[in-house]
């Protein structure tokens, strides 16, 4: 669907490379800046997804974590860095993401995810990104997915190995939970 969104021209520089992708063009910039993305979890892969979808030029990216930064995460957690130490991992993001790409909106949601709130705060996005490190919040940000009807990309990682995969049940494919339809016991799993 075409949008009606214009692009300043400080955009039109910035996205240059895109709008030069015979692929992509002005429109999909225009789709981009249109869209919204929450970012469940701003830590190790959370960190490079924002990131990525701030410099692209993604409207606007909600980032869900209740934690701060700590000492022991600011190797792979690259939107924080050591002067962030103790702060709200949210505010941090925001003034990363707002460095890299000030045309983006950043919305801070400085909570869990859980049941009680996982359907308010995604309900008005067009991609849920799955960056966290429990099982109970990926089967959750599945089920959200699944009732929004809204992909939902799943990352995850242990020491050197990693896992990615876009889910979006409601164009006929598998869900999270259709793949692994038990979490693991706890502890049966490495953390």
């Amino acid at each position: 669907m075409p949008t009606k969104t214009e692009l300043t021209q400080e955009e039109l520089e910035r996205y240059a490379r895109h709008l030069a992708l015979p692929s992509f063009g002005i429109e999909a910039q225009r789709r981009l800046k249109d869209s919204g993305v929450l970012c469940i979890g701003a830590g190790g892969l959370g960190s490079p997804a924002a990131m990525y979808l701030a410099a692209a030029g993604v409207g606007r990216i909600g980032i869900v974590d209740p934690d701060t930064v700590d000492a022991s995460n600011i190797q792979r957690q690259l939107l924080h860095g050591t002067a962030d130490i103790s702060r709200p991992k949210v505010e941090s993001a925001k003034d990363t993401l707002t460095a890299i790409n000030p045309n983006v909106q950043i919305e801070l949601h400085r909570e869990t995810l859980v049941s009680g709130n996982a359907m308010e705060l995604a309900k008005n996005y067009d991609l849920l990104i799955d960056g966290s490190d429990n099982f109970p919040t990926r089967y959750l940000s599945n089920d959200v997915s699944v009732l929004l009807k809204i992909p939902n990309v799943h990352g995850s990682i242990f020491r050197f190995e990693g896992q990615v995969s876009v889910f979006a049940p409601h164009l006929e494919g598998p869900c999270y939970r259709c793949l692994f339809p038990d979490a693991p016991k706890p502890g049966a799993v490495p953390d």
